[in-house]
């Protein structure tokens, strides 16, 4: 039974994981290399993280620098830079790649914080599942005779514990990250 429930308490743990990280991609004014985690570029026909195609630096709080260590893979980055969502412009000077991250407007903190909210609201989401599905699992296994009434009872217990545990990490991240971006 223990082994049960530790089972979908690490599956509770891999949901605000799965949030931590979105929320590490959020950018919030300030420039952080984390944003280009999701960019791949084509690497001899291989899709490739920018971090292990070059030095990624932040000399500056709202500037990061890309230097490549193939001269030929300045355009590629720039590509993926210019498609992706990140919606800066990249600066070429034929060694590096400069995004300059401009101060964000009152309006776009508002509109990241509200999808900050969102994406917190969607770990919930996902976690009061898992507490449905381990509440489902055990009232089985009850039924089936593998485990007691007052097994069954303490059980519940467990994971409604488990369950509000990761519901207050998840609202402790989204007011972190709220903080963050609300922060000028």
């Amino acid at each position: 039974m223990q082994e049960h429930l530790k089972l979908y308490e690490d599956k509770m743990e891999k949901s605000l994981d799965v949030l931590l990280d979105e929320y590490a991609s959020i950018r919030a004014g300030r420039a952080n290399p984390h944003v280009l985690d999701r960019l791949r570029i084509d690497y001899y026909g291989t899709p490739t993280p920018i971090q292990q195609v070059g030095n990624v630096t932040v000399p500056e709080a709202r500037m990061i620098v890309i230097q490549p260590w193939e001269k030929s893979l300045l355009k590629e980055i720039e590509k993926a830079i210019l498609v992706s969502d990140l919606g800066i412009n990249p600066t070429n000077d034929g060694n590096v790649i400069r995004l300059v991250f401009p101060e964000l407007t009152e309006e776009r903190r508002k509109d990241l914080a509200k999808d900050v909210k969102k994406k917190g609201e969607g770990a919930k989401v996902a976690i009061r599942n898992i507490r449905r599905d381990a509440m489902d699992s055990i009232k089985k296994m009850e039924k089936a005779g593998d485990i007691s009434e007052d097994d069954l009872k303490q059980g519940e217990e467990k994971i409604q514990k488990i369950t509000d545990k990761m519901i207050e990490k998840v609202d402790k991240a989204i007011e972190t990250k709220t903080k963050e971006i609300m922060t000028v």
